[in-house]
């Protein structure tokens, strides 16, 4: 594992929960309908806790769902077809869906699920994710709700990892 000196914060814990708190906002402002939030493990389970928490605060209450998709298994590079390692439970048809994702970055995964759920009829997909980076779209496929822009990098912390390395920090970071 690399040393924690090698280890630079892009984004805090306080600019992280100001963010989260502003997308509840958007998200609660947005008025959606019998609310289910489907969380893409792992990355986002930290992004996923903080704004579920967040909505409550709102006066939200949506229904949680995880799904497992993977393009990336053990490395640190896409690779180009999206994997269902485990898939919801609930029934989506008519309902109002957010997808909740860590990183928008190729956009094949979250392309893959929203595609997924318009499929089984939920009557409306939106996206939240921490991070994305625009430049790399493999996919045309936009983000609802963004928490930041996200340089160039390899990201760790805030639930994101490499080989399963940093998902416990509190901060977004990258590595040298």
């Amino acid at each position: 594992m690399t040393d924690k000196k090698q280890l630079h914060v892009l984004f805090d814990e306080a600019a992280i929960a100001a963010r989260v708190e502003a997308i509840a906002e958007q998200v609660r402002a947005a008025d959606l309908k019998n609310l289910l939030v489907v969380a893409v493990l792992k990355g986002s389970f930290m992004f996923a806790a903080d704004l579920l928490r967040a909505m409550h605060r709102k006066g939200m209450q949506p229904q949680v769902e995880f799904v497992h998709l993977s393009s990336y298994l053990e490395g640190t590079v896409s690779q180009g077809h999206v994997k269902i390692l485990k898939d919801i439970e609930s029934n989506v048809s008519g309902r109002d869906v957010l997808l909740v994702d860590d990183i928008l970055e190729s956009g094949r995964t979250l392309a893959f699920a929203k595609d997924l759920l318009v499929a089984r009829g939920a009557r409306k997909v939106l996206i939240s994710v921490m991070l994305e980076k625009p430049h790399k779209r493999a996919v045309q496929v936009d983000a609802d709700y963004v928490g930041f822009k996200s340089p160039d990098k390899f990201v760790v912390g805030y639930g994101m990892d490499v080989a399963h390395n940093y998902r416990q920090l509190p901060f977004i970071g990258c590595l040298d």
